[in-house]
């Protein structure tokens, strides 16, 4: 079996380490599984308007799959976390970035409505799986 290796991303993900003692990616041989990555930016803030999060979302995901060697060509599966529902805007956001950030393919992806997510102003949290070819 392969070792396993953690990543942090650098910022928020250092922040986070040390607050709350997780790391941000896994990688075992060619697979990178992210922890959930919220709209927050490096000081942990979240966005007033929910499309900003939602796109803020998508980069950190982008950022943490990058310390892992890995990027949104190389994702598979998603896992989307929700408060408030699942609103017109929130599924015209994620297909929306969805083919910008994965324009040659389309992952398979489970959307979950929650009460809450790790930040009290949180609304939605992307966890992803990534395949390296």
């Amino acid at each position: 079996m392969e070792k396993p290796e953690f990543f942090v991303t650098p910022g928020y993900g250092e922040r986070l380490r040390d607050l709350l003692h997780y790391s941000q990616a896994l990688k075992i041989g060619n697979r990178v599984e992210i922890s959930g990555q919220g709209g927050w930016d490096d000081d942990l803030q979240i966005p007033e308007a929910l499309e900003d999060e939602i796109a803020q979302a998508f980069r950190n995901v982008e950022r943490t799959l990058a310390t892992a060697g890995a990027d949104w060509r190389h994702v598979v599966h998603v896992n989307s976390y929700h408060v408030g529902g699942l609103p017109p805007e929130v599924n015209e956001t994620m297909s929306r970035l969805y083919r910008r950030y994965m324009p040659d393919h389309a992952p398979i992806w489970t959307q979950t409505g929650v009460e809450a997510l790790g930040l009290p102003t949180m609304r939605i949290e992307i966890r992803v799986t990534a395949i390296l070819s």
